[in-house]
């Protein structure tokens, strides 16, 4: 795992802190090492906010740069405080709209918003507040944590702001890749969507527009669209599977892999034995029902089908959960209905040849055959107590009458 998916785990898990950090910088001067509270500036516009904020990043990546012994804990900091959610009263005063009648960022249904959608909406709108600070970037390029921060913070300004020449074009867009891959494991290690806009924006205004699309390089997009393939159902986008595969671009091999749906199902593979958080692994299993009828290659089929198969038995490689074994075999069963008997019958005889397997076979067999009893029990109770409360009153009319 790369370094910055890593430690930036580490870091969300005590993100607190730095909610904390703003929450004091609200009541008190702004401390030298955590970005500005809004509630602290409040004489100022909207866009002195944004620039003051532009300010503090920049002096952060200085810092980071002319200390060798601090650089990467000062870009962890900075990757973090940039990718907090905004509190109400910091986004009352950012949001609010400048003397132009300008928001910096559109209002959001859900209500949640980070520091970084903000910051690169303002980088859009007004590029020379962030030119200094991507030049610091770009000399921090090889540090862990700058591809992620230049992700968060020029995701838009990459295809809304116009480039000087291609090999800008190409640096910045490998970037965009590598860090957007870096932000969104980390959303996978902590079963979390912080970067669910990055990723929105990625594939609705991006990946969907052919326009903004030719704004980097081929390779970028191709490598664009492979990464978005492998998170989509994280990010609960397959609605937009479809449009997508449309949209897929050409790759020189084609003629062996096979086309757009070959491609996608190669990454979701792929992504499936990468994953070790159980959530995860589950609500991806939940979400490939909508595979069924895709038009796939023999041997594209035949790797999605032994990748499920493999979450289906206890042991190694993947040492699947009881509950992922469950899922497994139902995504296998609806995916794949020709076989689905003999595969059972041949995992059963499997997994005879491994006794040490037979006490919790045994032990859950024999609870989910109580709890299927019990459950049948209690569900004629109720239905024989419901038909003699129907029947009840008919009765008592009937005596009434008589």
């Amino acid at each position: 795992m790369h370094p910055s998916i890593k430690h930036g785990v580490f870091f969300f898990f005590f993100s607190g802190q730095f909610h904390r950090s703003i929450r004091r910088t609200a009541t008190a001067p702004a401390s030298g090492d955590h970005l500005p509270a809004a509630a602290a500036m409040r004489s100022r516009s909207s866009t002195d906010r944004l620039e003051a904020l532009s300010l503090e990043i920049e002096r952060k990546l200085q810092k980071a740069l002319s200390s060798n012994s601090q650089r990467l804990r000062i870009l962890q900091q900075l990757f973090a405080d940039i990718a907090l959610k905004v509190d109400d009263r910091a986004r009352d005063a950012i949001m609010s709209k400048n003397d132009d009648g300008i928001a910096p960022v559109d209002e959001r249904e859900d209500g949640r918003l980070c520091f970084y959608e903000i910051l690169a909406n303002h980088f859009v709108r007004v590029p020379e507040s962030g030119r200094r600070i991507l030049e610091l970037i770009v000399q921090l390029w090889s540090q862990s944590f700058a591809a992620n921060i230049f992700a968060l913070l020029f995701y838009k300004w990459l295809f809304e702001a116009p480039l000087d020449g291609k090999e800008i074009s190409l640096r910045y867009s490998s970037a965009l890749v590598q860090g957007a891959t870096n932000v969104f494991w980390i959303d996978i290690q902590t079963n979390t969507r912080h970067f669910l806009s990055l990723y929105h924006y990625l594939l609705e205004d991006v990946a969907l527009v052919r326009d903004r699309l030719t704004k980097i390089s081929l390779q970028a997009g191709r490598d664009l669209f492979l990464l978005l393939s492998r998170f989509m159902f994280f990010y609960d986008q397959e609605h937009l599977l479809s449009s997508f595969l449309e949209h897929f671009p050409t790759f020189p091999n084609s003629f062996l892999v096979g086309g757009p749906a070959d491609y996608f199902v190669i990454e979701l593979t792929d992504q499936l034995q990468k994953l070790k958080i159980e959530p995860v692994l589950l609500h991806y299993l939940s979400r490939m029902s909508i595979l069924q009828g895709l038009e796939l290659r023999l041997s594209t089929s035949t790797r999605l089908k032994a990748c499920l198969y493999s979450f289906t038995s206890p042991g190694g490689p993947t040492y699947p959960t009881r509950a992922v074994r469950h899922a497994a075999w139902n995504t296998l069963d609806f995916l794949f209905p020709v076989g689905r008997y003999p595969r059972h019958v041949i995992s059963l005889f499997f997994r005879l040849l491994y006794p040490w397997y037979w006490p919790s076979s045994c032990w859950n067999f024999v609870v989910t055959c109580a709890m299927t009893i019990y459950y049948y029990i209690l569900n004629l109770l109720v239905s024989t107590w419901e038909s003699l409360r129907r029947h009840s009153p008919r009765r008592t009319r009937r005596t009434h009458d008589e």
